[in-house]
């Protein structure tokens, strides 16, 4: 099913006058109501602010396509999202919905991301780092209490499967061979599963966000608010706090972020319910997978959906797995080394 433009801004109308957002009057008179398209950044999803007279009213989220993965997504979003607020997570308020369409009104928290902050003022960026991590220790303990799986749209536990083909494997596929038109060498396959295997062993599942980083982080009021949470589902701790850490948009430096692991440590050991040293175990092997799928996962955003912003970003995420696998904890996987070196000499030579 499709629906036409003017359908879709009569519907949000619609909800915005039901909402009391504006009044009838104002909602009929073109001129007052205003839509603005906005990235999505590698999302499929299509988002517009919708303001009133200079005044911001929400941001409409629609599906990139009608069809029952995407509508899912939806689904997912408007529960996922109903549920970190009543844990007590600050997320922006959902307004108003249509799912048969898979239209939400989200709150409009403003334009400034972490990523933003780290930009303009990195020392005040680094503070709300810290406020993020905290956050993110909260959000995996109360976000998993009374998580119902059901509301996941694309899986309900990240596991060894994830890892191999959506991130090991998104690796392989859209950079390796779609990007650098190399082929797979005799072992490669082998070490990823040998490097699935070591991470599963510490697992220990707790809400997962599945993209916590800078981008998906708002700063509204001077208080983090987070963003993007669709795709959550119940995961090993370790992977949300690598995902914030290792972020190639504002590389953090080492000591960074051997500072804010040793703050996210320190804030989950005030929940007895979780065990710090399987997270310590975990970590080395889940930041190297999210590392993967980061490098995969521009690659394929900037080549294949032509989303030049992402390009800039694939030899610093190749650069810095080359040096995470250098630790002797990884000498398990001398093939994913060697392809990693590879994929850099190539990538230089041919990019």
């Amino acid at each position: 099913m499709e629906f036409s433009a003017a359908r879709l801004k009569d519907t949000i109308l619609q909800l915005i006058i039901d909402t009391g957002l504006i009044s009838s009057a104002d909602g009929a008179d073109e001129t007052k109501v205003v839509f603005q398209e906005m990235s999505g950044d590698g999302s499929t999803r299509r988002f517009f602010r919708v303001s009133s007279l200079g005044r911001p009213l929400c941001i409409a989220v629609l599906p990139g396509a009608y069809n029952v993965i995407e509508l899912s997504e939806c689904k997912a979003a408007l529960a996922i999202g109903n549920h970190l607020q009543a844990s007590g997570i600050p997320v922006p308020d959902i307004i108003a919905s249509d799912l048969s369409c898979g239209l939400i009104l989200f709150e409009d928290l403003g334009d400034m991301k972490l990523y933003d902050h780290m930009l303009q003022d990195r020392q005040k960026g680094v503070e709300l780092y810290q406020e993020a991590v905290t956050l993110l220790a909260r959000m995996q303990v109360a976000g998993a209490e009374g998580f119902d799986q059901h509301w996941c749209y694309d899986s309900p536990t990240y596991d060894r499967k994830i890892m191999l083909e959506r991130e090991s494997g998104y690796f392989i596929k859209a950079l390796w061979q779609d990007t650098l038109s190399e082929k797979i060498p005799d072992g490669l396959v082998d070490d990823c599963e040998r490097l699935a295997d070591q991470a599963r062993e510490y697992f220990q599942p707790l809400f997962l966000h599945r993209d916590y980083q800078s981008r998906n982080i708002m700063i509204s009021n001077n208080k983090v608010h987070i963003i993007d949470f669709q795709a959550a589902r119940l995961g090993p701790p370790g992977y949300d706090i690598a995902s914030l850490l290792i972020d190639p948009y504002v590389a953090l430096s080492d000591d960074e972020q051997a500072q804010l692991f040793t703050s996210y440590l320190e804030e989950m050991m005030r929940f007895p319910q979780v065990d710090i040293t399987r997270i310590k175990q975990s970590y080395p092997y889940l930041a190297v997978h999210r590392n993967l799928q980061i490098a995969g996962a521009f690659a394929f955003l900037s080549g294949s959906k032509g989303k030049s912003f992402f390009k800039p970003y694939i030899l610093p995420s190749l650069l810095m797995l080359k040096r995470r696998l250098a630790a002797e904890l990884f000498d398990c996987v001398p093939i994913l080394r060697k392809t990693i070196s590879q994929a850099i000499v190539t990538y230089r030579s041919d990019f």
